[in-house]
């Protein structure tokens, strides 16, 4: 079921713009409401944040201290495994939230509403951070110290950063009061949930087994019209014991909508059976390593 690829320049092109897209997405909810509101959900941005409660520089600056000094061991550590993405993710983020620093300083937040400034706070950076998933980037910071964890030990990695991102939020409860950390506790368990919920939603796509005793015009709509491949399988029915061929393809979800309504105007007696799926591995979709 293969499906037209775009060429290796084109997709490293694609990747780095919603690569791009994503990073400015993460910064404007850390710097504008996470950074103002002094709200510590783990992470480098979280340390960031406690640090510059205690010590005489910025919360950016500091971000961008721990980044570096982060990529530098995953360089060291890792080798070229490491990857130019997360290099490039983790140096934008760090670098954009430092210029923000000094040609758009803010000293109080937007607004009066802290819940509402938490919303964004924590959806910004996770849609971000989606988008970065998808594309099989990360915005670095504790994600190098799992993947350094991961080459070494044998320990449940995603259960460590969980434990770390705790910690980190607790550590606001000290640092600025009940309020603020209690804001900071709420939004780690938002954000938790929240990541996964983006990711699964940008990639669902539409799983089409379509029986027909007609199966060519479909299978030519998907393949020149939609540039889509397809299985046909050969079925019969339990009752009449007649031969029905089935199409197994799968979409995205605006051609999902147009193979629907071709199906309908040229076979009215096909029976479909349309599902969501997010997890696809295989030519033209997820590579299998």
């Amino acid at each position: 079921m293969s499906n037209t690829k775009a060429t290796p320049v084109q997709k490293h092109v694609t990747d780095f713009v919603l690569m791009t897209i994503g990073t400015l997405i993460m910064v404007v909810g850390i710097y504008f409401f996470k950074y103002t509101n002094n709200f510590s959900t783990g992470g480098v941005s979280g340390i960031s944040v406690i640090l510059g409660h205690y010590f005489p520089s910025t919360p950016g600056t500091f971000g961008l201290i721990i980044n570096v000094i982060l990529l530098l061991c995953g360089y060291i550590v890792l080798g070229k495994s490491f990857g130019i993405y997360t290099t490039y993710v983790t140096l934008l983020q760090s670098g954009l939230i430092w210029v923000l620093e000094r040609v758009l300083p803010m000293s109080s937040p937007m607004t009066n509403q802290p819940f509402l400034e938490l919303i964004f706070a924590v959806s910004l950076p996770a849609i971000g951070s989606a988008i970065l998933f998808h594309v099989g980037a990360s915005s670095g910071g504790t994600d190098i110290i799992a993947m350094i964890m991961r080459k070494y030990t044998t320990l449940d990695i995603g259960r460590a950063l969980l434990i770390s991102d705790c910690v980190i939020t607790f550590a606001a409860c000290f640092a600025f009061g009940m309020t603020t950390g209690l804001f900071s506790i709420l939004g780690l368990v938002i954000k938790s949930l929240l990541v996964d919920m983006v990711l699964e939603n940008i990639n669902t796509n539409k799983c089409f087994h379509i029986i027909t005793a007609n199966p060519e015009p479909i299978e030519q709509y998907i393949i020149h019209s939609l540039k889509r491949g397809a299985t046909r399988l050969h079925g019969e029915g339990i009752y009449t014991h007649e031969g029905r061929e089935v199409i197994l393809t799968v979409v995205n979800r605006r051609q999902g909508v147009y193979l629907r309504r071709f199906i309908r105007a040229t076979d009215p007696s096909a029976f479909l059976l349309i599902t969501n799926t997010s997890e696809i591995i295989g030519n033209g979709f997820r590579g299998v390593n």
